[in-house]
């Protein structure tokens, strides 16, 4: 059994669960779309800024427009992308029930109000009967449609270590109302052998059945079966199975896992699977399993069963921090989804290094390596025209990012330091070596670029068009991983 600590767990109630004590409530009529949260247009790309103190008090609610999301799910319905996220609020009390946000473009967003006026009774009254106080804010929804139906997961815990509820509420509407359906699993401060039942990211495989995959800590990442008529457990009880674990150093674990969002890639026919690891407002970092069933085996870059004690790669998200701005820690917790000509995007959490107590949503386009693999853009989506990138467009100075990672077992006692990944100044040379090493080779053939480095390290990255947001500016970038597993990332200098 992998023992999550009950200071952990309190750290995590007093961030995330409000401040004022409320009764138990249903699900309300519906949203409260609030006429003034448009934008003026045209809109100012300049105006989202890293910080947002001067709107946080919540009669500003409307202004939230990318601030204070946590633990996003996003999906394209209808004309627009919706947002579901995490009941959290800078400096101040939470209003529980789930805050949901929408956008045409993924750049500007809308704040259209809150799935619930309050905690749902079902998962409210399960934590009770059991001995626990429900958390007054809820955490890490999911959302997606089902045969004209919305289909809304989210998890509700408690100041009772692992006694925890995933629940489902269903709607006609992405914008409500919402009804509560049933509790879908449920976990329990016992001696069973069980993660924590909170996170939820559902699958609809192309067969028709359907997955829940779950967990935080304890006893890492699970799979669920699910009745796809009612979206609850086939079997019901049934926990499902552990398909991802982490490491051990000398004993202790590694870190937190956490956070799973599944994703089928139907050109590839592969299910990938997105977890987090370690502490969520400092080293918070994304790991991919791949796999050709959407029960797993799940495996990582070297071909390792992610169900095995060890940590996995490849690491396609982390703190780091290119120069003009203070860096992003609190980098995970991501949804991933696709547009309608299937393009895919990981939209996550990110917090400003100036103060990790800033909660902003970050998208970025997903591209995938030649050997299949997903990786996302140094720099946040923008829909930046693409153009015609020659070789001769790549010489120069750069600003590069070679990740890498730090083992530092624990949870948020230990991990304290957020580990950014620094970018360096290389220059890129038109004979095909850069920083005058000849050594250091690289050569180009659109959109794939080969780096190679006398230390024996090798990356393909793929070349695109993005905005420089730390300049202002819009520039080269590239992306992709080395040969080690880690993230290798690139944007030019003007």
């Amino acid at each position: 059994m992998r023992i999550f600590s009950f200071s952990l767990l309190f750290y995590c109630i007093f961030i995330f669960a409000s401040c004022k004590k409320s009764d138990h409530v249903q699900p309300s009529s519906g949203t409260q779309p609030d006429t003034t949260s448009n934008q003026p247009t045209p809109f100012d790309i300049n105006s989202i800024t890293d910080t947002y103190a001067d709107i946080a008090d919540f009669q500003f609610y409307p202004k939230w427009t990318v601030y204070n999301v946590h633990d996003p799910s996003i999906k394209k319905l209808g004309d627009y992308y919706y947002c579901y996220s995490t009941d959290v609020a800078y400096g101040i009390s939470v209003r529980p029930g789930i805050q949901i946000r929408r956008s045409k473009d993924l750049i500007q967003w809308q704040f259209v109000g809150w799935a619930f006026n309050g905690i749902p009774s079902l998962a409210a009254n399960f934590i009770s009967q059991h001995g626990g106080t429900p958390n007054q804010g809820i955490w890490a929804p999911y959302i997606l449609k089902v045969n004209g139906e919305y289909r809304l997961y989210f998890a509700l815990s408690s100041s009772t270590p692992r006694l925890s509820v995933i629940e489902l509420a269903v709607s006609s509407s992405p914008e409500g109302p919402w009804q509560e359906r049933g509790i879908v699993v449920t976990s329990l401060n016992d001696n069973t052998v069980q993660t924590n039942a909170i996170d939820p990211s559902v699958l609809v495989a192309p067969d028709g059945n359907q997955w829940l995959y779950y967990g935080s800590a304890w006893d890492g990442i699970y799979v669920l079966q699910l009745n796809p008529s009612t979206g609850l457990a086939l079997n019901a009880g049934d926990k499902g199975k552990r398909i991802a674990q982490r490491g051990f150093t000398n004993g202790q674990v590694n870190g937190n896992i956490e956070a799973p969002e599944i994703f089928y890639n139907s050109q590839l026919k592969k299910y990938y699977l997105f977890i987090s690891y370690d502490w969520f407002e400092t080293k918070y970092n994304v790991r991919v399993g791949r796999s050709d069933r959407p029960d797993g085996p799940f495996y990582d870059y070297f071909g390792n069963d992610m169900n095995t004690e060890q940590d996995h790669l490849p690491m396609i998200l982390a703190p780091y921090e290119f120069m003009n701005q203070s860096g992003w820690q609190g980098t995970g917790g991501c949804a991933v989804f696709q547009d309608d000509s299937g393009n895919a995007y990981m939209g996550h959490n990110a917090r400003p290094g100036v103060n990790k107590y800033f909660m902003d949503l970050h998208i970025r386009k997903i591209f995938w390596t030649q050997d299949g693999w997903p990786v996302v853009s140094p720099e946040r989506y923008a829909g930046v025209p693409q153009q015609t990138i020659s070789a001769n467009d790549l010489v120069g100075k750069w600003e590069w990012i070679i990740f890498n990672y730090r083992v530092v077992p624990g949870y948020q006692n230990e991990q304290v330091s957020p580990d950014f990944q620094y970018s360096q100044v290389v220059d890129m040379q038109p004979n095909g070596v850069f920083d005058n090493n000849p050594s250091n080779t690289w050569t180009y053939q659109s959109p794939w670029l080969k780096l190679k480095w006398a230390s024996g390290l090798q990356a393909e990255v793929m070349v695109t068009m993005d905005r420089d947001w730390e300049n202002h500016d819009t520039t080269i970038v590239f992306t992709g991983l080395d040969n080690q597993g880690y993230t290798v990332w690139g944007k030019k200098l003007k």
